[in-house]
């Protein structure tokens, strides 16, 4: 049996386990899915005869290199920053790895002992990064066989609440990691270009400059930018291309209610609150506004940030109990930002029986024989539950199945990588629209930039 280790068993682990086990008889596949959250870890194996949970802290160096030099490849679901030390234990025992997530430089270090040792670092093969990758790279090379040139090329991703589960007035319910979710957006200026100009939006503009998308069957969407879009510029080969642009799809509306919480600096991660512990939500709010002898929270709040009162998103900050003064925070010297993250969890975890959906959209403009020319492609993918959600298949999916490639080395390209290459992108397209995640494409009238801007 060959060994295949996933470190991590949460929220975007579960159609990954549960495709590697699906295939484990037929190829000779042994599960081991290593994690600090034992339970966990083994309800996603679900006493399967091919797999096994363990107890995995990578932080204890001994038992995290045991784990890796038992296996024959290591699957890393754990946040980025993780990442690297597993990478260099895997450089010392000679594993081949996969990750979901964006190459950091720390990691882009590695390629030159990783291609010494011919060993396949695969990284950014989830959604978003990942599954973006290969259906752009796919419509752009076909246009460049076809002797078209590439002079623009926008794509959104988005993680969103299934249209039959949508029952709070901000259209959201969390699908991945809470936390990312709430630092979104930070960390550096978005970066991106249009029509040639080079365009710049700091955080605290942000969530006020979107597109409008329209998604057939779905209805209207915003989209925010993403932090730097150029990155992928010379990656993709569209050195010459007017228009680059990347971002965040959401709801109509839910970015200019969230320009609140930016405001106000409820998203600031950088300092702690040291009454955090016994806060009230309402406590909470009242810290980031000024003092009034006889001005309520709701008053103060709504005269700072100018909120009418038959504004929609006045309603939605008071579904969210923000304004509570018996809900207590109880965390210990926490950041604004863990804060909210906690009364956003209240209100934004998905049910048991709700759904989530992953939503992309890609646009390719280009020139062939003299003539502007433009594609629409579109994406939406529905999940089964809370468990089997849109986010875990279109993350885990793609992982499972380069996982797969890259242990029966039909992927044998080494180094530290993403999926751009005809002979990876190719083949899991090709499977996972055996899953229902397919792309749409339209042939659509040459407009430019999206002239739909706030």
């Amino acid at each position: 049996m060959r060994k295949i280790l996933v470190i991590g068993s949460g929220k975007s682990a579960s159609y990954l386990i549960k495709y590697l086990l699906e295939k484990s008889d037929e190829e000779q596949l042994f599960v081991i899915v290593g994690d600090i959250n034992f339970s966990n870890a083994k309800k996603l194996i679900n006493h399967h005869h091919n797999a096994q949970a363990i107890v995995l802290d990578v932080k204890d160096r001994r038992s995290r290199q045991a784990a890796i030099q038992n296996a024959d490849i290591v699957v890393s679901m754990l946040p980025a920053r993780m990442h690297v030390e597993i990478a260099k234990d895997c450089i010392s025992f000679n594993k081949n790895m996969v990750t979901a997530s964006y190459v950091s430089e720390e990691m882009q270090k590695l390629d030159k002992v990783a291609k010494e040792k011919d060993l396949v670092f695969m990284n950014e093969v989830g959604v978003d990064p990942g599954i973006d990758h290969m259906s752009a790279m796919k419509v752009i090379d076909r246009i460049r066989e076809q002797g078209g040139n590439m002079v623009l090329f926008e794509s959104f991703t988005g993680g969103l609440v299934a249209p039959e589960s949508d029952n709070n007035l901000w259209n959201y319910k969390f699908t991945w990691n809470p936390r990312n979710v709430v630092l979104a957006g930070q960390g550096g200026t978005a970066k991106f270009l249009q029509e040639g100009t080079y365009k710049y939006i700091p955080y605290n503009r942000l969530f006020r400059r979107t597109e409008f998308l329209d998604i057939e069957g779905y209805g209207r969407f915003e989209a925010y930018a993403n932090r730097d879009s150029l990155k992928y510029q010379s990656v993709y080969g569209l050195d010459d291309a007017k228009t680059l642009y990347r971002g965040t799809i959401r709801k109509v509306g839910f970015s200019r209610a969230w320009n609140i919480f930016v405001q106000l600096g409820m998203t600031d991660d950088a300092f702690t609150m040291d009454d955090s512990e016994d806060m009230s939500y309402r406590d909470f709010v009242n810290a980031f506004l000024p003092y009034s002898p006889t001005d309520s929270v709701e008053l103060k709040l709504r005269h700072a940030l100018k909120i009418d009162q038959d504004d929609i998103v006045w309603d939605k900050l008071v579904e969210l109990d923000i304004f509570s003064d018996t809900k207590k925070v109880g965390l210990k010297k926490a950041t604004p930002a863990e804060i909210l993250q906690k009364i956003l969890e209240d209100s934004w975890t998905l049910g048991n029986d709700e759904k989530d959906m992953i939503v992309m959209y890609h646009k390719f403009g280009y020139e062939l024989y003299g003539r502007k020319h433009q594609i629409d492609a579109t994406m939406v993918c529905l999940g089964e539950d809370k468990t089997y959600t849109a986010m875990a298949k279109t993350v885990g999916l793609p992982v499972a199945i380069t996982t797969l490639a890259v242990l029966n080395e039909k992927i044998t390209r080494p180094g530290v990588q993403i999926p751009i290459h005809k002979e990876v992108y190719e083949p899991i397209l090709k499977e996972l629209e055996s899953y229902d995640i397919v792309f749409k494409e339209y042939e659509v009238p040459y407009l430019g930039y999206n002239p739909l801007i706030l």
